[in-house]
């Protein structure tokens, strides 16, 4: 979420939205299935398909769901090469600079970080031909930046993220 939009029902300078016990169960369901119905949803956290609905539009809303995705497994998508490129850039640049990247294909994640790096940028290529136009060609093209490393990533697995249930 950026500072610019602050959802409805949100404090200024708060960024978490108050969420219940059933939101949490709503929320740990649809991170395990985005695709579960809304009825088997209501009859597994034990409420209306209607209280369903209203809970989920308001988690919406509140911009606590961000979308509905699927999750894809790149190797197998054709996306083989993957890299997490580091940027360092001018400073007060990032509002350009991330507008920039997210729109150069095969760029998947853009994050402002702390460190020896201002940005993190996660890039998914067919192969390293691709990867070496990405981050030479079009990266380190972008008005703002000074410098990249880049770090090819040979194997990956998903972390079991946040618990929202007990």
């Amino acid at each position: 979420m950026s500072e610019e939009s602050v959802p409805p029902g949100v404090a200024a300078g708060r960024t978490a939205v108050p969420l219940d016990d059933i939101d949490r169960q709503i929320l740990s369901r649809l991170l395990d299935d985005g695709r579960i119905s809304v009825r088997s949803l209501a009859e597994q956290v034990h409420i209306s398909r209607a209280n369903a609905y209203t809970r989920i539009g308001r988690l919406v809303a509140e911009d606590v769901i961000t979308g509905f995705t699927a999750q894809l497994n790149a190797q197998r998508a054709g996306l083989g090469t993957s890299a997490y490129v580091m940027l360092g850039i001018e400073q007060n640049a990032w509002r350009d600079i991330s507008r920039e990247l997210r729109e150069i294909p095969y760029v998947e994640h853009v994050a402002l970080v702390t460190g020896d790096f201002d940005v993190l940028v996660l890039v998914r290529t067919p192969d390293n031909i691709a990867l070496r136009q990405v981050v030479l060609e079009r990266i380190q093209a972008v008005p703002g930046v000074r410098s990249s490393r880049t770090w090819l990533v040979f194997d990956e697995v998903r972390g079991r993220g946040a618990t929202w249930t007990d």
